[in-house]
């Protein structure tokens, strides 16, 4: 093979390589839904934390988001924690004055752990805030060997450019962003081609 031919085909993968998206943060398995709708929230953990795999995951509640309920997951503990609300709700005509703020899960010993080769999911649900625009998941993620804290935040919208540990993003949206578009509907006698 002529060496500039293959100079340039190597040059040309690594263009391809570094355009590709980098899977470096945790990430949501949907990262948009309906305002005021049930969400399951699917964390997506894609490596550890510098080669050492990873043997934690908390996941801090956002405010609005109502009534969290994680999913067990074998070989793992679970555990909750809940704090006063500053703004009650209701959920099904019963006032609601507590709520989880964090949830978090615990590598039960170290052959549970997800190594860092390897891809594994997290999952809670709760209802969404009836306000449309971003809501930030902040998760620690902790390791045999470190951690990692994604919990930056733009100070403000929805863009996470530049951030070096950016929070979990759920960009909630309104009727009209998931709205199907309208049938034509023909009047009668009209004729169609």
């Amino acid at each position: 093979m002529n060496p500039s031919i293959a100079i340039k085909m190597i040059a040309a993968g690594a263009l391809c390589i570094s355009a590709m998206p980098a899977f470096s943060h945790i990430s949501l398995d949907a990262k948009t839904a309906l305002a005021g709708s049930t969400y399951k929230a699917v964390f997506q953990v894609g490596h550890g934390c510098q080669g050492s795999a990873t043997t934690g995951i908390r996941v801090q509640i956002p405010a609005g988001f109502q009534g969290a309920k994680p999913y067990p997951k074998a070989g793992w503990t679970l555990s909750v924690q809940q704090e006063k609300l500053a703004r009650p709700y209701d959920s099904h005509g019963k006032p609601v004055t507590e709520d989880v703020t964090v949830v978090a899960w615990t590598a039960a010993g170290k052959e549970a752990a997800l190594q860092d080769a390897f891809f594994d999911e997290f999952v809670l649900r709760g209802k969404l805030p009836e306000t449309t625009g971003p809501l930030w998941f902040k998760v620690l993620q902790t390791c045999e060997s470190g951690s990692n804290d994604w919990s930056e935040t733009p100070a403000s919208g929805n863009s996470a450019k530049g951030l070096k540990s950016p929070a979990v993003l759920l960009e909630v949206t309104g009727p009209e962003a998931a709205a199907p578009m309208p049938a034509m509907v023909h009047a009668p006698g009209a004729h169609q081609h």
